[in-house]
């Protein structure tokens, strides 16, 4: 069910069957593993033993990942979009009645993403949202407004590792069963951005097609490769194991 790469315990099934996993357990946390969340966290100690702890469970988000599981020799069995995990929780949270919590993002953003995704799923119960524009000494007031809000599910956009380590530190004191950090997911949501054309995607080029879109991710860029080389000199015994710091 799960693949090493770095150390990293990398979900290597299919959507359908991370949803049963996910939904199986009472508490959760999803992680969009792509190379910039895989490379943060080997730089954090703490990211890195989370990630990897009974409470987390890694997906592998992106083409780097992809094609890293396969050079370490314990390939997936696909690609899993966060977005699209995102996407049927909403889905199967319209259908069972389940609270859902959004926090991130810019009030004009959130507030378009909330309006398209109760236009998507008519009996959807959004119990609460918040923009990512806050101070440190306002997170009190915002957890104690998710634990009223009762939600089952909690998507948080405030990039990464900002959004990993909100989850990280209120993760066990809120009612949730189910977090997920989201990246620029709002803004898709919200019809800011699209997503990639269907061939594309097929091909692995989504993060191209972001890059054309949003040109200031192409400083990000060099992490994909970067990830990768790490991943083949890490198998072919040139590197330690890990690099967490």
């Amino acid at each position: 069910m799960f693949s090493n790469i770095l150390g990293y315990k990398i979900f290597n099934k299919s959507k359908e069957k991370l949803i049963e996993f996910v939904f199986a357990r009472k508490k959760i946390c999803i992680i969009s593993g792509n190379p910039e969340v895989l490379l943060n966290g080997m730089n954090n100690k703490n990211l890195y033993d989370t990630f990897n702890s009974d409470d987390f469970i890694i997906i592998p988000d992106g083409v780097g990942t992809v094609v890293s599981a396969k050079i370490a020799g314990q390939p997936v069995q696909e690609k899993i979009a966060g977005i699209e995990v995102m996407d049927e929780l909403l889905r199967i949270s319209n259908e069972k009645g389940y609270r859902v919590y959004l926090l991130g993002a810019s009030e004009d953003v959130i507030q378009r993403c909330k309006s398209n995704i109760i236009n998507k799923y008519k009996n959807i119960d959004i119990c609460g949202c918040r923009n990512g524009y806050f101070k440190n000494d306002e997170m009190n007031e915002i957890v104690e407004e998710i634990k009223v809000s009762r939600a089952d599910i909690l998507f948080v956009a405030l990039g990464s590792p900002k959004q990993e380590n909100f989850i990280i530190e209120n993760m066990q004191q809120l009612p949730c069963r189910i977090y997920m950090p989201v990246g620029g997911s709002f803004d898709i949501f919200a019809g800011k951005l699209n997503r990639a054309p269907k061939i594309m995607l097929k091909l692995g080029l989504e993060w191209l097609y972001r890059v054309w879109k949003e040109p200031f991710r192409i400083k990000r860029l060099g992490k994909i490769p970067k990830f990768i080389l790490i991943v083949f000199f890490n198998r072919i015994g040139l590197v330690r194991k890990t690099l967490v710091k």
